[in-house]
């Protein structure tokens, strides 16, 4: 028993050790971090809010061309937001089949120099159209003749002339003939009177000129306006 108790005695003493202390919590960095980007996004996004209104109002304020009434007896579909316009009319033909002539033009889409040699004189650009004439007759719904043509400032160029199916399977890669400027010069006079009969004339590009001019302001502004929109959502 003696030794026992000596045994006890010589056991060393535990020591209660501290508790450690609890890590230290790190600054909440990510609230302030959100909040800057947050505003910084925000100052963008005014930023470019004002732009837009700005040109928005610089183009409200100017003076656009006025927009020329279609020849008669055109009647235009303008289809807002696009960048297209079409023309249709009815033509009385001498068989007495009534063609339907649909007149698609594109807002400007080029330019060439003034001189038509291609030599610069310093004069503003000659604008390029591009215009696609379709004829079709009720007697023959399946099938109308297209005209691939270019509508320079005051006249009317035929590039091309082919047939095209309506309503049906259209070929991959249909051949389309020969450039007009190819063909032989009274075919050529031939198709020009053609189109000249039904209203697809030197006249007609002075008007597809003007009208898309103004169509050009009106779109810009639609363009901007939908851009604002998208923007403040």
């Amino acid at each position: 028993m003696a030794l026992a108790r000596r045994i006890l005695c010589l056991r060393p003493h535990r020591v209660a050790l501290p508790l450690p202390l609890p890590s230290p919590i790190p600054p909440r960095l990510l609230p302030t971090r959100t909040y800057i980007s947050d505003m910084r996004r925000s100052a963008f996004i005014d930023r470019l809010l004002r732009s837009i209104r700005s040109e928005i109002s610089l183009l409200a304020n100017s003076n656009p061309p006025p927009s020329p009434p279609a020849p008669a007896p055109f009647a235009v579909e303008d289809r807002p937001g696009e960048q297209w316009a079409r023309l249709r009319r009815v033509f009385p033909s001498a068989d007495g089949e009534e063609e339907e002539v649909k007149v698609d033009a594109s807002l400007v889409d080029g330019a060439l120099p003034p001189s038509r040699s291609g030599a610069d004189t310093g004069g503003p650009p000659r604008l390029h159209i591009t215009v696609r004439v379709e004829i079709s007759k009720a007697a023959r719904p399946g099938v109308a003749l297209n005209f691939e043509c270019s509508a320079w400032p005051d006249e009317i160029e035929v590039q091309r002339i082919f047939p095209v199916r309506r309503g049906g399977p259209v070929p991959v890669q249909q051949y389309v003939g020969r450039q007009f400027s190819e063909l032989d010069e009274e075919m050529q006079s031939a198709v020009r009177d053609y189109l000249e009969k039904r209203g697809v004339d030197d006249d007609l590009a002075t008007f597809l000129h003007a009208y898309m001019e103004n169509k050009e302001h009106t779109e810009l502004i639609r363009w901007l306006k939908n851009i604002e929109s998208h923007i403040k959502k």
